[in-house]
């Protein structure tokens, strides 16, 4: 299963390409290998676990070199924030953050593009991810807090450039999948949503609902289905504690589909 999930990992692509959106650099790799050779403690939150995929992509690169992972920066025990990873890249020194998110296009939210991608709970934005990645978690690195930490690698904050790995799976409504992002990378729509008045439109379909880590997984056939009578059912249960899972979809023509079942 883990190898499946690193795969679909790989498949992600970055949320933008090329440019700098919202004066964030996005990191740039090509990766050697879509085999992997670790084994990943499943108590993880998915965060975590994907970080430990991103510590495995990095070590196959002869020009990269992991310098720290996972800096918990204090001041007087209390904990300010954490740096996700220092690395060396071609000899030159990276903050590198790291981020896989799951967003639904709600254009009733906010007025630009990024404003439009919510949580599929609502609980949450890609504005906001962004906006705290801007405001707190990459001026960390320029804390006098994080000063003598780095000092201890030979390192000082303004010879290091910082770069976000940011991967993400993006879901259209059901009723506008055609849209084009200007500003994101349209290779990372991966699906559609629906709500439940949209449910019996796939009545002769068959669906699938992955545990949380296997979200990351390509949509392959040799799981089992559950009929749409019964997935309604389980549905029921999902609109009751509003919360929207990740569905595999099966439909007649046996083409394989990811969606999300919103509960709202």
């Amino acid at each position: 299963m883990i190898q499946k999930r690193y795969e679909g990992f790989l498949n992600t692509p970055s949320l933008w390409k090329g440019k700098v959106v919202s004066n964030l650099k996005s990191f740039k790799i090509v990766s050697k290998s879509d085999k992997i050779g670790v084994n990943i403690d499943e108590k993880l939150r998915l965060g975590k676990y994907v970080e430990r995929f991103v510590s495995f992509e990095l070590e196959q690169h002869k020009n990269i070199s992991i310098i720290v992972e996972n800096i918990q920066i204090q001041n007087d025990k209390i904990t300010l924030g954490e740096l996700d990873c220092l690395l060396l890249k071609n000899n030159k020194p990276i903050h590198l953050e790291v981020v896989y998110k799951f967003y639904v296009y709600d254009a009733s939210i906010g007025k630009t593009e990024i404003e439009h991608f919510i949580g599929p709970n609502r609980k949450d934005s890609l504005k906001e991810k962004i906006t705290k990645l801007k405001d707190k978690q990459l001026p960390l690195l320029h804390s006098n807090e994080c000063k003598n930490y780095l000092k201890s690698f030979n390192l000082k904050s303004q010879d290091i450039s910082q770069e976000v790995y940011f991967k993400a799976q993006l879901f259209v409504p059901l009723t506008n999948r055609d849209i084009q992002l200007k500003t994101l990378n349209n290779d990372c729509i991966a699906g559609f949503y629906i709500n439940k008045n949209q449910l019996d439109q796939f009545n002769d379909c068959k669906f699938y609902i992955p545990q949380k880590k296997d979200w990351l997984i390509i949509p392959h056939a040799n799981v089992k289905w559950l009929t749409s009578d019964k997935f309604k059912i389980v549905a029921k249960d999902y609109f009751k504690q509003q919360f929207s899972p990740l569905c595999w979809v099966k439909l007649k023509t046996g083409a394989l589909k990811k969606m999300f079942l919103v509960w709202w």
